[in-house]
């Protein structure tokens, strides 16, 4: 009996110590740690040539992994489409690898494969890219595929029938899903553009010879640059691209935003437009908040610097301000976030969540409440400092492999800015001041549009309720055509 008491006492002892133990750690966790000092990112010299067919070679040398990467970026994408050939960029990125002169697609991926590298294809709004990456003792045959694959692809109707099919299978599923649905729209009604991903008609619309005219006039040596990083010289990658790049004679000028982005006005009205996209029974409505910023481009580094600081403020990952107040602090999402995708002229900007159709009106009330506060309050050292490390945290893991190194040097290229703005990113993010912050805000976030895709017999009442002064438009997910000014298939 008495040893029985004994343990019970040091059981009850052992508890309230661990017990103490566990209050004193919980209390010390609800005083976050004070971020770091930033570390500096010194990039190497950025060592350029040119090739007599007038083809770039940009070189950065990393030793201290035996890996190259190697990236073939092209100034043609999405933009020298119109909407009536929506996806070629895409579909024509996609179809190198399925295919040359002398590889079947198959070939090519067992190739890459023996030799342990990847190759990966990609068109954006801006530029498409072909990307190898492979040991540095096995760079020279990689890029044998590679140049293979940009030069002579044969563009076979059986591949191009299968790649719409996959394309267009995939897009009628998404055109179901309320977060996708928000965003196909956008690009059209906000930003005055088309999906680059495609639409229905225009996907069954493109032919193999627009795929070969695509080709032809956007991958063209007068717009290329070939960058590689990694373990490799300037005079091994020179010898290399011209041994397998030096005979590409293919020049032609190359025209850009084919169809111009739409004029937008800035206002001091929180919302210019709100437009609804009746999606019936849908499980979840997306509510996004979408802007056309024009002058707001990538080379305006007075106006890109406080953009980037003021999106990871607003809306760059989980401790930002909207996740906070949407996600953490009233459980009305899983998530909410925001984003500038960047122009040679401009910017669009968005902010996107999904929630329940019940609170779509509110979600979207609450979007608006935390873009005016940006325009009106300061922002303390204590948040600005954490949301700049952000920033310069992941600028810092991106350009440590040799394809993020690359990539950073790819975007640079694309906008014609010099490789210096790499070893500035630092310091230029960590001097933005709350006041920048509030000016961007004052002057181009004001006065977009709204956009809810969901049921909308579930929060009709609700969003007349909360935005009495506003005429909402409605169109149904059925009827949407993007070809059409008023986004109807019917008249």
């Amino acid at each position: 009996m008495k040893n029985s008491k004994l343990k019970s006492i040091k059981f009850l002892s052992l508890f309230c110590i661990l017990h103490f133990a566990f209050c004193i750690c919980a209390v010390a966790q609800e005083t976050q740690p004070a971020p770091g000092k930033p570390r500096s990112a010194q990039i190497p010299a950025v060592q350029e040539r040119k090739l007599p067919n007038g083809l770039t070679v940009a070189v950065v040398e990393r030793r201290s992994v035996p890996l190259v990467t190697v990236q073939l970026l092209v100034r043609s994408g999405a933009s020298n489409e119109g909407m009536e050939k929506a996806g070629l960029a895409n579909l024509t990125a996609a179809l190198l690898t399925k295919g040359t002169k002398t590889r079947t697609a198959t070939q090519i991926a067992e190739e890459m494969e023996f030799l342990g590298g990847s190759i990966n294809t990609s068109a954006g709004w801006n530029s498409s890219s072909v990307v190898v990456t492979a040991l540095s003792s096995r760079i020279d045959p990689a890029m044998a595929i590679m140049a293979d694959v940009v030069l002579n692809p044969t563009f076979k109707q059986e591949e191009l029938d299968l790649l719409k099919s996959q394309t267009l299978d995939g897009l009628t599923y998404n055109l179901k899903q309320p977060g996708f649905l928000a965003t196909y729209v956008a690009s059209r009604y906000s930003f005055g553009e088309h999906p680059s991903g495609g639409t229905p008609a225009s996907l069954k619309a493109i032919s193999r010879e627009d795929i070969t005219a695509f080709h032809s006039s956007g991958y063209v040596t007068d717009s290329a640059v070939l960058i590689f990083a990694g373990d490799i010289t300037a005079a091994q990658a020179e010898a290399l691209a011209q041994k397998y790049f030096g005979g590409w004679n293919n020049k032609s000028g190359i025209k850009q935003d084919t169809e111009g982005p739409r004029a937008m006005k800035n206002g001091s009205a929180p919302v210019r437009r709100i437009l609804v996209v009746d999606l019936p029974k849908s499980g979840q409505a997306a509510v996004n908040y979408t802007k056309n910023l024009q002058g707001a481009s990538r080379t305006n580094n007075t106006l890109y610097y406080p953009a980037s600081v003021l999106n990871s403020v607003l809306g760059g990952g989980y401790s930002s301000r909207l996740n906070q107040e949407i996600r953490i602090k009233r459980g009305l999402s899983y998530g909410a976030g925001s984003s500038f995708a960047w122009r040679f002229d401009k910017s669009n900007f968005g902010t996107r969540t999904q929630t329940k159709n019940e609170s779509a009106a509110e979600v979207a009330e609450l979007v608006m409440a935390e873009i005016k506060k940006l325009t009106e309050g300061a922002i303390a050292d204590t948040e600005l400092i954490p949301r700049k490390s952000v920033l310069t945290g992941n600028f810092g893991r991106n350009l440590e492999t040799t394809a993020g190194l690359a990539a950073q040097l790819a975007e640079l290229y694309n906008f014609g800015l010099p490789a210096t703005v790499l070893n500035a990113y630092m310091n230029d993010v960590q001097t933005v001041t709350d006041k920048q912050i509030r000016d961007f805000a004052s002057a181009n976030l004001m006065g977009g549009d709204i956009i809810i895709v969901g049921d909308y017999s579930v929060f009709k009442a609700d969003l007349a309720k909360r935005f009495p002064n506003m005429q909402i438009e409605v169109v149904k997910a059925d009827d949407l055509d993007l070809s059409k000014d008023n986004l109807r298939k019917s008249n």
